[in-house]
């Protein structure tokens, strides 16, 4: 067992909780376009550095044993690659959401649809630096069939 199952059989909310996962893998990519999982730790050795690919496979474990219904910013910015690989192998059970990678810039969300790398953006107006910009790109996030999440941060 762990905290998770554990908390929610005692509070009552087996079966009615899900969960969305904002990675922000960004921070922990390596210039080696490896993901360091101890990156906190003062004492690092990098005995937890993965590569994407052991990552989106790490995801895969997850949703296979928790209700996790989105995942956002899974990998690094730049890696469209294994974006693409999650979200052919997960895209119909599981959100995935382009924020560091897609920055709200129609640009970033056309590439993602073209090659297929998420299938939700996060919104975020002040992001991208115009509400035309933004609005661009809400269209054609619908227009792709994607989810649409907006932020309310300043």
């Amino acid at each position: 067992q762990n905290i998770y199952s554990n908390n929610k059989v005692k509070a009552g909310y087996t079966g009615k909780v899900v969960i969305g996962m904002d990675v922000a893998a960004s921070e922990f990519f390596l210039k080696d376009k490896s993901y360091d999982l101890n990156f906190k730790e003062e004492n690092n050795d990098g005995s937890q550095k993965i590569s994407g690919d052991q990552l989106k496979d790490l995801y895969k474990t997850f949703v296979s044993e928790y209700p996790i219904v989105s995942i956002e910013d899974p990998f690094d910015q730049d890696d469209w690659e294994t974006y693409a690989k999650l979200t052919t192998e997960m895209g119909e059970q599981v959100q995935i959401v382009g924020d560091d990678l897609l920055v709200t810039n129609p640009k970033r969300v056309a590439k993602a649809i073209a090659e297929k790398t998420c299938n939700a953006l996060l919104l975020k107006v002040n992001q991208i630096g115009s509400v035309t910009e933004s609005i661009e790109a809400v269209k054609m996030s619908k227009r792709a069939s994607w989810g649409v999440i907006t932020s309310h941060r300043r």
